[in-house]
């Protein structure tokens, strides 16, 4: 499930970033505000275009694949912490006090 909301996540953030950049910008109306006639387009009063909606759309799925993924990377168990891998180490006796080691064989000096 994780990775169907990666792909979707990656997905949107691709449409998002194209269809914002499919849009007019509003910077060339602002000089309405200096003189100009045309008011309202500064203020926003006219119906949101398709592409607009789509970015509202788009935006909300991103931010909720964006919440979604973090709560569960912080909120996920580790593969360990489930099945826990039980290690058998082989003890090993210690040699008895004053007894050294043995020298590996078949080096000679």
């Amino acid at each position: 499930m994780i990775v169907l909301l990666k792909i979707i996540h990656v997905v949107v953030s691709v449409l998002l970033i194209v269809i914002v950049l499919l849009q007019f910008g509003r910077g060339s109306e602002i000089g309405a505000v200096f003189g100009g006639t045309s008011t309202q387009a500064v203020f926003g009063s006219s119906a949101p275009t398709v592409l607009e909606k789509v970015t509202i759309v788009l935006a909300a799925i991103f931010m909720l694949t964006s919440g979604i993924l973090a709560y569960m990377a912080t909120h996920r168990e580790s593969v360990f912490d489930k099945a826990p891998v039980e290690r058998k180490i082989e003890k090993q006796e210690a040699p008895p006090a004053g007894v050294f080691p043995q020298a590996p064989t078949g080096v000679e000096k």
